[in-house]
Protein backbone atom coordinates (compact mmCIF):
# COMPACT_ATOMS: atom_id res chain seq x y z
CA UNK A 1 0.00 0.00 0.00
CA UNK A 2 2.81 2.39 0.93
CA UNK A 3 4.74 1.65 -2.26
CA UNK A 4 1.69 2.18 -4.44
CA UNK A 5 0.89 5.45 -2.70
CA UNK A 6 4.47 6.68 -3.03
CA UNK A 7 4.61 5.76 -6.71
CA UNK A 8 1.32 7.53 -7.37
CA UNK A 9 2.58 10.55 -5.48
CA UNK A 10 5.76 10.73 -7.51
CA UNK A 11 3.81 10.37 -10.75
CA UNK A 12 1.43 13.12 -9.72
CA UNK A 13 4.30 15.39 -8.77
CA UNK A 14 6.05 14.83 -12.09
CA UNK A 15 2.81 15.40 -13.99
CA UNK A 16 2.08 18.61 -12.12
CA UNK A 17 5.60 19.87 -12.79
CA UNK A 18 5.29 19.18 -16.52
CA UNK A 19 1.88 20.84 -16.70
CA UNK A 20 3.14 23.85 -14.73
CA UNK A 21 5.87 24.29 -17.34
CA UNK A 22 3.12 24.61 -19.99
CA UNK A 23 0.35 26.51 -18.20
CA UNK A 24 -0.08 29.30 -15.64
CA UNK A 25 -0.42 28.20 -12.03
CA UNK A 26 -4.17 28.88 -11.98
CA UNK A 27 -4.63 26.42 -14.87
CA UNK A 28 -3.15 23.46 -12.97
CA UNK A 29 -5.20 22.15 -10.06
CA UNK A 30 -3.69 19.68 -7.58
CA UNK A 31 -5.20 20.63 -4.22
CA UNK A 32 -7.79 18.18 -2.91
CA UNK A 33 -10.59 20.73 -2.55
CA UNK A 34 -10.12 21.94 -6.11
CA UNK A 35 -9.96 18.40 -7.47
CA UNK A 36 -13.24 17.47 -5.76
CA UNK A 37 -15.03 19.93 -8.06
CA UNK A 38 -14.27 17.58 -10.96
CA UNK A 39 -15.03 14.22 -9.33
CA UNK A 40 -18.26 13.58 -11.25
CA UNK A 41 -20.55 14.84 -13.98
CA UNK A 42 -24.37 15.04 -13.88
CA UNK A 43 -24.52 11.38 -12.82
CA UNK A 44 -23.51 12.08 -9.25
CA UNK A 45 -23.74 8.47 -8.06
CA UNK A 46 -20.36 7.80 -9.73
CA UNK A 47 -17.43 9.74 -8.21
CA UNK A 48 -13.65 9.63 -8.50
CA UNK A 49 -11.17 12.33 -7.55
CA UNK A 50 -8.52 12.80 -10.29
CA UNK A 51 -4.81 13.29 -9.65
CA UNK A 52 -4.55 16.54 -11.61
CA UNK A 53 -6.92 18.89 -13.44
CA UNK A 54 -5.59 21.13 -16.20
CA UNK A 55 -7.36 23.99 -17.97
CA UNK A 56 -5.67 24.64 -21.32
CA UNK A 57 -6.61 27.86 -23.12
CA UNK A 58 -6.40 26.78 -26.76
CA UNK A 59 -5.99 23.76 -29.01
CA UNK A 60 -2.18 23.88 -28.90
CA UNK A 61 -2.22 23.71 -25.13
CA UNK A 62 -4.73 20.84 -25.20
CA UNK A 63 -2.37 18.94 -27.50
CA UNK A 64 0.61 19.72 -25.26
CA UNK A 65 -1.27 18.44 -22.19
CA UNK A 66 -2.16 15.23 -24.01
CA UNK A 67 1.50 14.76 -24.96
CA UNK A 68 2.44 15.03 -21.28
CA UNK A 69 -0.09 12.31 -20.44
CA UNK A 70 1.22 10.13 -23.27
CA UNK A 71 4.82 10.56 -22.09
CA UNK A 72 3.90 9.48 -18.57
CA UNK A 73 1.46 6.78 -19.71
CA UNK A 74 -1.28 8.40 -17.63
CA UNK A 75 -4.95 8.24 -18.68
CA UNK A 76 -6.92 11.44 -19.25
CA UNK A 77 -10.57 12.44 -19.47
CA UNK A 78 -11.81 15.46 -21.41
CA UNK A 79 -14.47 17.49 -19.61
CA UNK A 80 -16.79 20.21 -20.85
CA UNK A 81 -19.56 21.63 -18.68
CA UNK A 82 -19.97 18.40 -16.69
CA UNK A 83 -23.69 18.16 -17.52
CA UNK A 84 -23.53 14.61 -18.92
CA UNK A 85 -25.87 12.04 -17.41
CA UNK A 86 -24.02 8.77 -18.03
CA UNK A 87 -20.73 9.28 -16.15
CA UNK A 88 -18.89 10.00 -19.40
CA UNK A 89 -16.71 12.65 -17.72
CA UNK A 90 -16.03 10.52 -14.63
CA UNK A 91 -12.28 10.88 -13.85
CA UNK A 92 -9.88 7.96 -13.71
CA UNK A 93 -8.09 7.19 -10.45
CA UNK A 94 -4.58 8.75 -10.59
CA UNK A 95 -5.52 10.20 -13.98
CA UNK A 96 -5.83 13.68 -15.45
CA UNK A 97 -8.92 15.74 -16.27
CA UNK A 98 -8.42 18.07 -19.23
CA UNK A 99 -11.08 20.73 -18.84
CA UNK A 100 -12.12 22.61 -21.97
CA UNK A 101 -14.06 25.33 -20.18
CA UNK A 102 -11.64 28.05 -21.31
CA UNK A 103 -12.12 27.24 -25.02
CA UNK A 104 -15.33 29.25 -25.40
CA UNK A 105 -14.83 31.35 -28.52
CA UNK A 106 -17.24 31.51 -31.43
CA UNK A 107 -14.60 31.77 -34.12
CA UNK A 108 -16.85 32.50 -37.10
CA UNK A 109 -20.47 32.83 -38.18
CA UNK A 110 -20.34 32.22 -41.94
CA UNK A 111 -23.71 33.56 -43.06
CA UNK A 112 -23.21 32.94 -46.77
CA UNK A 113 -22.43 29.25 -46.30
CA UNK A 114 -24.62 28.86 -43.19
CA UNK A 115 -21.87 27.57 -40.98
CA UNK A 116 -20.42 28.35 -37.57
CA UNK A 117 -16.90 27.58 -36.39
CA UNK A 118 -16.67 27.04 -32.64
CA UNK A 119 -14.41 26.03 -29.83
CA UNK A 120 -15.72 23.08 -27.79
CA UNK A 121 -16.61 25.08 -24.68
CA UNK A 122 -19.26 27.19 -26.46
CA UNK A 123 -22.70 26.67 -24.91
CA UNK A 124 -25.23 25.11 -27.28
CA UNK A 125 -27.76 27.94 -26.95
CA UNK A 126 -25.11 30.58 -27.59
CA UNK A 127 -24.65 29.25 -31.13
CA UNK A 128 -28.26 30.09 -31.96
CA UNK A 129 -28.00 33.45 -30.18
CA UNK A 130 -25.00 34.37 -32.33
CA UNK A 131 -26.70 33.20 -35.53
CA UNK A 132 -30.14 34.73 -34.78
CA UNK A 133 -29.43 38.24 -36.15
CA UNK A 134 -28.85 36.59 -39.53
CA UNK A 135 -32.11 34.62 -39.47
CA UNK A 136 -30.24 31.37 -38.73
CA UNK A 137 -30.14 28.89 -35.85
CA UNK A 138 -28.50 25.64 -34.71
CA UNK A 139 -31.08 22.84 -34.73
CA UNK A 140 -30.01 20.19 -32.14
CA UNK A 141 -31.35 21.53 -28.84
CA UNK A 142 -30.81 19.35 -25.75
CA UNK A 143 -32.94 20.34 -22.77
CA UNK A 144 -29.70 21.44 -21.10
CA UNK A 145 -28.82 23.70 -24.05
CA UNK A 146 -28.28 26.73 -21.81
CA UNK A 147 -25.43 24.98 -20.00
CA UNK A 148 -24.21 22.08 -22.15
CA UNK A 149 -21.35 22.67 -24.60
CA UNK A 150 -20.92 21.81 -28.25
CA UNK A 151 -17.87 19.67 -27.39
CA UNK A 152 -20.00 17.55 -25.08
CA UNK A 153 -22.72 17.38 -27.74
CA UNK A 154 -20.14 16.01 -30.18
CA UNK A 155 -18.91 13.45 -27.65
CA UNK A 156 -22.41 12.13 -26.96
CA UNK A 157 -24.02 12.81 -30.37
CA UNK A 158 -26.64 14.74 -28.44
CA UNK A 159 -30.22 15.07 -29.55
CA UNK A 160 -33.06 17.27 -28.38
CA UNK A 161 -36.71 18.02 -28.90
CA UNK A 162 -36.34 19.08 -32.54
CA UNK A 163 -34.25 16.13 -33.69
CA UNK A 164 -37.27 14.21 -34.99
CA UNK A 165 -37.36 16.43 -38.07
CA UNK A 166 -33.85 17.84 -38.16
CA UNK A 167 -31.58 15.09 -36.91
CA UNK A 168 -28.97 14.75 -34.18
CA UNK A 169 -25.59 16.40 -33.73
CA UNK A 170 -24.03 14.12 -36.34
CA UNK A 171 -26.37 15.53 -38.98
CA UNK A 172 -25.15 19.08 -38.33
CA UNK A 173 -21.40 18.72 -37.73
CA UNK A 174 -19.33 19.24 -40.88
CA UNK A 175 -15.82 18.90 -39.52
CA UNK A 176 -13.80 18.74 -36.32
CA UNK A 177 -10.27 19.50 -35.25
CA UNK A 178 -9.26 16.67 -32.92
CA UNK A 179 -6.33 15.96 -30.61
CA UNK A 180 -5.46 12.27 -30.74
CA UNK A 181 -3.99 10.21 -27.89
CA UNK A 182 -0.40 10.96 -28.93
CA UNK A 183 -1.03 14.71 -28.92
CA UNK A 184 -1.24 15.14 -32.69
CA UNK A 185 -3.82 17.49 -34.20
CA UNK A 186 -5.94 16.21 -37.11
CA UNK A 187 -9.05 17.37 -38.97
CA UNK A 188 -11.95 14.98 -39.53
CA UNK A 189 -14.58 15.83 -42.12
CA UNK A 190 -14.55 18.86 -44.40
CA UNK A 191 -16.47 21.95 -45.51
CA UNK A 192 -19.42 19.81 -46.61
CA UNK A 193 -19.10 17.12 -43.95
CA UNK A 194 -17.39 14.72 -46.33
CA UNK A 195 -13.82 13.56 -46.75
CA UNK A 196 -12.08 10.95 -48.86
CA UNK A 197 -11.90 7.44 -47.41
CA UNK A 198 -13.67 6.13 -44.29
CA UNK A 199 -16.10 8.42 -42.50
CA UNK A 200 -13.81 9.25 -39.59
CA UNK A 201 -16.00 12.23 -38.73
CA UNK A 202 -18.91 9.86 -38.18
CA UNK A 203 -16.75 7.44 -36.19
CA UNK A 204 -15.59 10.17 -33.82
CA UNK A 205 -19.04 11.67 -33.24
CA UNK A 206 -20.65 9.96 -30.26
CA UNK A 207 -17.45 8.17 -29.23
CA UNK A 208 -17.73 9.70 -25.74
CA UNK A 209 -14.17 10.96 -25.52
CA UNK A 210 -12.62 7.53 -26.08
CA UNK A 211 -10.93 8.42 -29.40
CA UNK A 212 -9.53 11.87 -28.65
CA UNK A 213 -10.50 15.44 -27.76
CA UNK A 214 -12.41 17.79 -30.05
CA UNK A 215 -10.83 21.28 -30.03
CA UNK A 216 -12.74 22.95 -32.87
CA UNK A 217 -16.00 22.12 -34.61
CA UNK A 218 -17.74 23.46 -37.71
CA UNK A 219 -21.53 23.11 -37.61
CA UNK A 220 -24.32 23.62 -40.12
CA UNK A 221 -26.81 26.43 -39.47
CA UNK A 222 -30.41 26.40 -40.66
CA UNK A 223 -32.70 29.21 -41.74
CA UNK A 224 -35.51 30.01 -39.33
CA UNK A 225 -38.90 28.68 -40.39
CA UNK A 226 -41.48 31.04 -41.83
CA UNK A 227 -44.18 29.80 -39.47
CA UNK A 228 -44.54 27.79 -36.25
CA UNK A 229 -47.63 26.23 -34.65
CA UNK A 230 -47.49 24.71 -31.17
CA UNK A 231 -50.15 22.43 -29.69
CA UNK A 232 -50.36 21.18 -26.10
CA UNK A 233 -52.78 18.24 -26.05
CA UNK A 234 -53.94 16.30 -22.96
CA UNK A 235 -54.96 12.63 -23.18
CA UNK A 236 -56.90 10.25 -20.93
CA UNK A 237 -54.07 7.70 -20.97
CA UNK A 238 -50.45 7.22 -21.93
CA UNK A 239 -51.61 4.68 -24.51
CA UNK A 240 -53.87 7.25 -26.21
CA UNK A 241 -50.99 9.73 -26.37
CA UNK A 242 -48.66 7.05 -27.77
CA UNK A 243 -51.21 6.04 -30.40
CA UNK A 244 -51.52 9.68 -31.43
CA UNK A 245 -47.79 9.90 -32.11
CA UNK A 246 -47.97 6.89 -34.43
CA UNK A 247 -51.04 8.25 -36.23
CA UNK A 248 -49.34 11.61 -36.84
CA UNK A 249 -46.34 10.00 -38.51
CA UNK A 250 -48.58 7.57 -40.43
CA UNK A 251 -50.36 10.62 -41.86
CA UNK A 252 -47.01 11.70 -43.39
CA UNK A 253 -46.73 14.62 -40.98
CA UNK A 254 -43.24 15.09 -39.59
CA UNK A 255 -43.51 17.68 -36.83
CA UNK A 256 -40.49 19.67 -35.75
CA UNK A 257 -41.02 18.11 -32.32
CA UNK A 258 -43.31 15.68 -30.49
CA UNK A 259 -42.70 15.49 -26.74
CA UNK A 260 -44.64 13.43 -24.20
CA UNK A 261 -44.96 14.09 -20.47
CA UNK A 262 -46.81 12.02 -17.90
CA UNK A 263 -48.66 13.38 -14.87
CA UNK A 264 -45.66 13.14 -12.52
CA UNK A 265 -43.42 15.05 -14.91
CA UNK A 266 -46.09 17.69 -15.49
CA UNK A 267 -46.68 18.07 -11.76
CA UNK A 268 -42.99 18.82 -11.25
CA UNK A 269 -42.65 21.15 -14.25
CA UNK A 270 -45.83 23.06 -13.42
CA UNK A 271 -44.65 23.65 -9.85
CA UNK A 272 -41.35 25.00 -11.16
CA UNK A 273 -42.43 27.03 -14.18
CA UNK A 274 -46.22 27.37 -14.38
CA UNK A 275 -46.29 26.43 -18.06
CA UNK A 276 -50.03 25.80 -18.18
CA UNK A 277 -49.95 22.00 -18.03
CA UNK A 278 -52.95 20.03 -16.76
CA UNK A 279 -51.30 18.08 -13.95
CA UNK A 280 -54.36 15.84 -13.52
CA UNK A 281 -54.03 14.55 -17.09
CA UNK A 282 -52.35 11.12 -17.32
CA UNK A 283 -50.33 12.26 -20.35
CA UNK A 284 -49.82 15.24 -22.65
CA UNK A 285 -48.13 15.83 -25.99
CA UNK A 286 -46.27 18.98 -27.01
CA UNK A 287 -46.39 19.06 -30.81
CA UNK A 288 -44.66 21.73 -32.86
CA UNK A 289 -45.10 22.25 -36.58
CA UNK A 290 -42.83 24.50 -38.60
CA UNK A 291 -42.26 25.43 -42.22
CA UNK A 292 -44.11 27.51 -44.85
CA UNK A 293 -47.27 29.08 -43.43
CA UNK A 294 -49.65 27.28 -45.80
CA UNK A 295 -48.10 23.91 -45.01
CA UNK A 296 -48.28 24.55 -41.25
CA UNK A 297 -51.96 25.55 -41.50
CA UNK A 298 -52.87 22.41 -43.44
CA UNK A 299 -50.94 20.09 -41.13
CA UNK A 300 -52.37 21.85 -38.08
CA UNK A 301 -55.92 20.94 -39.14
CA UNK A 302 -54.87 17.31 -39.73
CA UNK A 303 -53.03 17.22 -36.42
CA UNK A 304 -55.90 18.47 -34.29
CA UNK A 305 -58.27 16.01 -35.99
CA UNK A 306 -55.91 13.13 -35.12
CA UNK A 307 -55.71 14.28 -31.49
CA UNK A 308 -59.51 14.45 -31.28
CA UNK A 309 -59.89 10.94 -32.77
CA UNK A 310 -57.60 9.62 -30.05
CA UNK A 311 -59.70 11.14 -27.28
CA UNK A 312 -57.77 14.30 -26.43
CA UNK A 313 -59.40 15.92 -23.42
CA UNK A 314 -57.90 19.34 -24.11
CA UNK A 315 -56.19 20.88 -27.13
CA UNK A 316 -54.48 24.16 -26.30
CA UNK A 317 -52.88 26.18 -29.10
CA UNK A 318 -50.01 28.42 -27.98
CA UNK A 319 -50.66 31.36 -30.30
CA UNK A 320 -47.92 33.83 -29.37
CA UNK A 321 -44.16 33.45 -29.18
CA UNK A 322 -44.33 34.09 -25.42
CA UNK A 323 -46.91 31.33 -24.94
CA UNK A 324 -44.81 28.92 -27.00
CA UNK A 325 -41.69 29.78 -25.02
CA UNK A 326 -43.57 29.14 -21.76
CA UNK A 327 -44.67 25.67 -22.87
CA UNK A 328 -41.12 24.82 -23.92
CA UNK A 329 -39.68 26.23 -20.72
CA UNK A 330 -41.78 23.75 -18.75
CA UNK A 331 -40.62 20.84 -20.88
CA UNK A 332 -36.96 21.80 -20.73
CA UNK A 333 -37.09 22.39 -16.99
CA UNK A 334 -38.64 18.99 -16.30
CA UNK A 335 -35.48 17.10 -15.27
CA UNK A 336 -34.43 19.67 -12.68
CA UNK A 337 -38.03 20.24 -11.60
CA UNK A 338 -38.42 16.60 -10.55
CA UNK A 339 -36.40 17.56 -7.49
CA UNK A 340 -39.60 19.25 -6.27
CA UNK A 341 -41.42 15.94 -5.98
CA UNK A 342 -38.57 13.59 -5.01
CA UNK A 343 -35.43 14.11 -2.90
CA UNK A 344 -33.34 12.05 -5.34
CA UNK A 345 -33.73 10.71 -8.87
CA UNK A 346 -31.85 8.99 -11.69
CA UNK A 347 -32.37 10.02 -15.31
CA UNK A 348 -32.28 7.08 -17.72
CA UNK A 349 -32.07 7.24 -21.51
CA UNK A 350 -33.15 4.55 -23.98
CA UNK A 351 -34.91 4.15 -27.30
CA UNK A 352 -37.80 1.97 -28.46
CA UNK A 353 -39.70 1.81 -31.74
CA UNK A 354 -42.62 4.28 -31.77
CA UNK A 355 -45.04 1.36 -32.16
CA UNK A 356 -44.00 0.06 -28.72
CA UNK A 357 -44.25 3.28 -26.72
CA UNK A 358 -47.43 2.24 -24.90
CA UNK A 359 -46.03 -1.19 -24.14
CA UNK A 360 -42.74 0.05 -22.75
CA UNK A 361 -44.37 2.70 -20.57
CA UNK A 362 -46.77 0.09 -19.13
CA UNK A 363 -43.83 -2.23 -18.41
CA UNK A 364 -41.87 0.57 -16.75
CA UNK A 365 -44.85 1.34 -14.50
CA UNK A 366 -45.09 -2.34 -13.53
CA UNK A 367 -41.35 -2.56 -12.81
CA UNK A 368 -41.48 0.55 -10.63
CA UNK A 369 -44.51 -0.69 -8.74
CA UNK A 370 -42.84 -4.05 -8.11
CA UNK A 371 -39.94 -2.42 -6.25
CA UNK A 372 -41.97 0.38 -4.69
CA UNK A 373 -40.53 3.28 -6.68
CA UNK A 374 -42.22 5.93 -8.81
CA UNK A 375 -41.03 6.65 -12.35
CA UNK A 376 -41.75 9.97 -14.08
CA UNK A 377 -41.65 10.04 -17.87
CA UNK A 378 -40.76 12.97 -20.12
CA UNK A 379 -39.29 12.19 -23.51
CA UNK A 380 -38.93 12.67 -27.26
CA UNK A 381 -41.97 10.65 -28.31
CA UNK A 382 -41.51 11.27 -32.03
CA UNK A 383 -38.39 9.13 -32.22
CA UNK A 384 -39.09 6.88 -29.23
CA UNK A 385 -36.26 8.34 -27.13
CA UNK A 386 -37.33 7.72 -23.53
CA UNK A 387 -36.11 9.62 -20.46
CA UNK A 388 -37.64 7.81 -17.48
CA UNK A 389 -36.74 9.41 -14.15
CA UNK A 390 -36.52 6.92 -11.30
CA UNK A 391 -37.56 8.69 -8.08
CA UNK A 392 -36.08 7.50 -4.80
CA UNK A 393 -34.79 8.52 -1.38
CA UNK A 394 -31.09 8.29 -0.63
CA UNK A 395 -31.82 8.79 3.06
CA UNK A 396 -34.40 6.01 2.88
CA UNK A 397 -31.80 3.53 1.62
CA UNK A 398 -33.38 3.21 -1.83
CA UNK A 399 -30.31 4.02 -3.94
CA UNK A 400 -29.33 0.48 -4.89
CA UNK A 401 -32.78 -0.60 -6.00
CA UNK A 402 -33.16 2.66 -7.93
CA UNK A 403 -29.89 1.92 -9.77
CA UNK A 404 -31.05 -1.62 -10.51
CA UNK A 405 -34.43 -0.41 -11.78
CA UNK A 406 -32.76 2.20 -13.97
CA UNK A 407 -30.45 -0.40 -15.54
CA UNK A 408 -33.36 -2.79 -16.04
CA UNK A 409 -35.31 -0.11 -17.90
CA UNK A 410 -32.37 0.47 -20.27
CA UNK A 411 -32.11 -3.25 -20.99
CA UNK A 412 -35.90 -3.46 -21.45
CA UNK A 413 -35.53 -0.98 -24.32
CA UNK A 414 -33.14 -3.38 -26.03
CA UNK A 415 -35.52 -6.29 -25.41
CA UNK A 416 -38.28 -4.38 -27.20
CA UNK A 417 -36.15 -3.75 -30.28
CA UNK A 418 -34.53 -0.47 -29.28
CA UNK A 419 -31.25 0.83 -27.94
CA UNK A 420 -29.51 1.42 -24.61
CA UNK A 421 -29.10 5.11 -25.34
CA UNK A 422 -30.57 7.75 -27.59
CA UNK A 423 -28.36 10.69 -26.68
CA UNK A 424 -26.95 10.55 -23.14
CA UNK A 425 -24.34 7.94 -24.00
CA UNK A 426 -23.18 4.72 -22.37
CA UNK A 427 -20.40 6.14 -20.22
CA UNK A 428 -19.81 4.38 -16.92
CA UNK A 429 -23.52 4.01 -16.21
CA UNK A 430 -24.49 1.45 -18.87
CA UNK A 431 -21.16 -0.17 -19.75
CA UNK A 432 -22.20 -3.41 -18.05
CA UNK A 433 -25.41 -3.50 -20.12
CA UNK A 434 -23.60 -3.42 -23.46
CA UNK A 435 -23.67 -7.21 -23.70
CA UNK A 436 -27.48 -7.03 -23.72
CA UNK A 437 -27.27 -5.23 -27.06
CA UNK A 438 -24.03 -6.35 -28.67
CA UNK A 439 -22.28 -9.69 -29.14
CA UNK A 440 -18.68 -10.30 -28.11
CA UNK A 441 -17.69 -10.03 -31.78
CA UNK A 442 -19.45 -6.65 -32.04
CA UNK A 443 -17.64 -5.36 -28.98
CA UNK A 444 -14.30 -6.68 -30.20
CA UNK A 445 -14.67 -4.77 -33.47
CA UNK A 446 -15.48 -1.58 -31.54
CA UNK A 447 -12.42 -2.09 -29.34
CA UNK A 448 -10.21 -2.57 -32.39
CA UNK A 449 -11.50 0.69 -33.87
CA UNK A 450 -10.77 2.41 -30.59
CA UNK A 451 -7.25 0.95 -30.52
CA UNK A 452 -6.68 2.39 -34.00
CA UNK A 453 -7.08 5.85 -32.51
CA UNK A 454 -5.64 5.14 -29.06
CA UNK A 455 -3.34 2.12 -28.96
CA UNK A 456 -2.54 2.45 -25.25
CA UNK A 457 -6.06 3.10 -24.00
CA UNK A 458 -5.36 6.49 -22.42
CA UNK A 459 -8.46 8.32 -23.73
CA UNK A 460 -11.29 8.10 -21.21
CA UNK A 461 -10.72 4.45 -20.21
CA UNK A 462 -13.35 2.48 -18.32
CA UNK A 463 -16.23 3.87 -20.36
CA UNK A 464 -18.61 2.23 -22.85
CA UNK A 465 -17.13 -1.28 -22.72
CA UNK A 466 -17.84 -3.76 -19.93
CA UNK A 467 -14.81 -4.79 -17.90
CA UNK A 468 -14.47 -7.57 -15.31
CA UNK A 469 -13.51 -5.03 -12.64
CA UNK A 470 -16.37 -2.68 -13.34
CA UNK A 471 -19.08 -5.27 -13.85
CA UNK A 472 -17.89 -7.51 -11.04
CA UNK A 473 -18.21 -4.79 -8.45
CA UNK A 474 -21.31 -4.40 -6.34
CA UNK A 475 -23.52 -1.82 -8.08
CA UNK A 476 -24.79 1.22 -6.30
CA UNK A 477 -23.54 3.99 -4.08
CA UNK A 478 -19.94 3.99 -2.83
CA UNK A 479 -19.72 2.15 0.50
CA UNK A 480 -17.22 3.76 2.86
CA UNK A 481 -14.73 1.55 4.72
CA UNK A 482 -15.27 1.58 8.54
CA UNK A 483 -11.82 3.15 9.02
CA UNK A 484 -12.79 5.89 6.58
CA UNK A 485 -15.97 6.57 8.54
CA UNK A 486 -13.89 6.74 11.73
CA UNK A 487 -11.57 9.33 10.17
CA UNK A 488 -8.50 7.06 10.33
CA UNK A 489 -8.02 6.91 6.54
CA UNK A 490 -9.12 9.12 3.64
CA UNK A 491 -10.43 8.15 0.20
CA UNK A 492 -8.36 9.85 -2.50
Amino acid sequence: MTTATTTAGRTTGALAADFSALLPDECVITDHVGLRSYECDGLTGFRQVPAVVVLPRDAEEVAACVRVCARHGVPFVARGAGTGLSGGALPVADGVVISLQKLRRILEIDVENRRAVLEPGVFNLDITKAAAPHGLYYAPDPSSQQVCTIGGNVAENSGGAHCLKYGFTTNHVLSMEVVLADGSLVTLGGPTGEQAGPDLRGVFLGSEGTLGICTKVTVRLLQKAESKRLVLADFPSVQAAGDTVGDIVDASIIPAAVEMMDSLAMEAAEAAVGAGYTVEAPAALIIELDGPADECDTQFDQLTAICERNGATRIHVAETADEQAKVWKGRKAAFAAVGRISPDYIVQDGVVPRTRLSEVLARIAEMGSAVGLRVANVFHAGDGNLHPLVLYSEAGGEHDKAEELSSSIAELCVELGGSLSGEHGIGADKACSMTAMFSEDDLDVMKRVRAGFDAHGLCNPGKIFPTPRLCGEKPGKYQAHPLEEAGVIERL
